[in-house]
């Protein structure tokens, strides 16, 4: 399809689920450079093992809530490559599902940490290299339908995801006059490491066909259906768009939660 052909593009998250799905697209649209970053330095290096030998790959193991860590690779990343055209920020920790009034503040702050902070410091250490090029950027920010409705995530989870659609925005009209383009996908229920519990459960009850039901298409998603969505925000397709939160859910966030009930 060639609308990577040249670019290089850094993923936060890279080792599992959306950020996995997204490195394998772009190296299938042949992408010239990836930067991979992520904690787990054996599923890294599994991903970058199994993409086309076409794209150049850098495997980083980094904690993004570091900002020590994270400013070193990426200045690594750009001796290396000499440019940036895509940043996804994919990386990400979910929150316990405790009550308002049973709220732990050392679990808001390492959600918090990891979600917005790094999120923010990444897009500026990218943003700020993209900014000197001709062509700009473009950036994808893996947000979440429960930054835009309560009940599909804890209270800290929900919370960062609605910062970075709050992020995605602000950024968006911050850096338009560069050439950079911001946006983010909000996925709903997608099938990954970090939601694994919920369907081997599942599958351990024989209910798996019910996960999903309460969105239009009735069932859950897969990683590579919002990897293709966050490629197209992040190519030359999406061009005139920017400043947007597109959610990936299945029609979730289409009703009140009650499938059929415009019917």
């Amino acid at each position: 399809m060639g609308r990577f052909t040249n670019k290089v593009a850094v993923i936060s998250g890279a080792a599992s689920g959306i950020g996995a799905a997204t490195a394998v697209r772009l190296a299938e649209e042949d992408i010239a450079g990836l930067v991979l970053l992520d904690r787990n330095e054996e599923n890294l290096k599994t991903v970058a093992q199994g993409l086309s030998h076409k794209t150049k790959v850098l495997a980083s193991v980094v904690d993004i809530a570091d900002e020590a860590q994270l400013t070193q690779v990426i200045n690594e990343a750009h001796t290396t490559f000499g440019r940036f055209d895509v940043l996804c920020n994919n990386a990400g920790v979910v929150s316990s599902r405790k009550l308002a009034d049973e709220q732990d503040i050392a679990e808001w702050q390492r959600v918090m940490a990891v979600n917005v902070y790094g999120c923010v410091k990444l897009t500026s250490l990218v943003a700020a290299i993209m900014a000197g090029q001709a062509e700009g950027g473009a950036i994808v920010n893996t947000a979440s339908v429960a930054g835009i409705r309560s009940g599909a995530g804890g209270n800290a989870y929900s919370a960062s995801k609605a910062a970075v659609i709050n992020f995605t925005q602000t950024a968006a009209c911050d850096l338009a006059s560069k050439g950079i383009r911001v946006n983010a996908v909000c996925p709903g229920l997608i099938e990954t490491g970090m939601t694994s519990p919920f369907f081997d459960l599942a599958r351990e009850k024989g209910i798996e066909h019910r996960l999903g039901e309460r969105c239009e298409l009735k069932r859950a998603g897969q990683p590579a259906e919002v990897a293709a969505a966050i490629a197209f925000l992040a190519s030359s397709d999406a061009s005139y768009i920017t400043g947007q939160a597109l959610p990936v859910d299945g029609g979730n966030t289409a009703s009140l939660n009650m499938p059929g009930m415009k019917v």
